[in-house]
């Protein structure tokens, strides 16, 4: 199988993946497990037995695509707004910003497609929802700063694409949070936690 095949293939198994999720087949927990062994899965056979639990039927439904397109400008998507299952963005020489956090998404999979060059994009989203990136960058940046989804909804955010000269920065982040008081507040998780691995061991 080539590789463009089992992109393809890895693809239809993320979807499986997440429409389980979304019916309750398992927990977050096992979501995130199994979209782990997605992206290191190098074999139809190890796809494939990733979802072999699951009904044959399940699956997302195919929705249309909506485009967004920024050129030698920028846009910003913030507040309260209706964000569409399937996004792609272009973005050439300008930057763009999709704030999730108060926005309004779907059941089960909502699937963002970036094509970066030379440009600039930002995605922030609630800490309650999974998010999956999976991007690839050409003398470009892709930053992942996501939080484990604690208390999950039933919504997953996959972010994927390509980043030639840009940079791609996903995040999560509570509503009204800024950069500096997520960073602040991981600081202060990962000190508490090492402060309760000391009293354990």
């Amino acid at each position: 199988m080539t590789e463009p095949q089992l992109t393809d293939r890895r693809d239809r198994v993320v979807e499986r993946l997440s429409a389980g999720y979304a019916n309750g087949a398992f927990e977050v927990d096992e979501l995130e497990r199994r979209l782990a062994l997605v992206h290191t899965a190098t074999t139809p056979h190890d796809l494939d037995a990733l979802v072999t639990d699951l009904a044959p039927g399940t699956t997302t439904a195919l929705v249309p695509v909506q485009h967004t397109r920024v050129m030698f400008g920028s846009v910003e998507r913030t507040g309260p707004w209706a964000v569409p299952q399937r996004l792609h963005a272009r973005v050439l020489c300008g930057n763009l910003e999709l704030d999730l956090r108060e926005a309004q998404l779907a059941p089960g999979v909502t699937t963002i497609e970036v094509d970066v060059t030379m440009g600039n994009v930002e995605i922030v989203a609630p800490p309650d929802v999974v998010v999956d990136v999976e991007a690839s960058s050409f003398l470009g940046n892709v930053e992942e700063r996501v939080d484990r989804a604690v208390v999950a909804t039933t919504s997953l955010v996959r972010v994927v694409g390509r980043v030639r000269l840009g940079n791609l920065e996903v995040s999560t982040r509570h509503v009204g949070e800024t950069h500096r008081d997520a960073r602040r507040r991981r600081r202060e998780l990962r000190r508490r936690w090492r402060r309760t691995r000391r009293c354990w061991d």
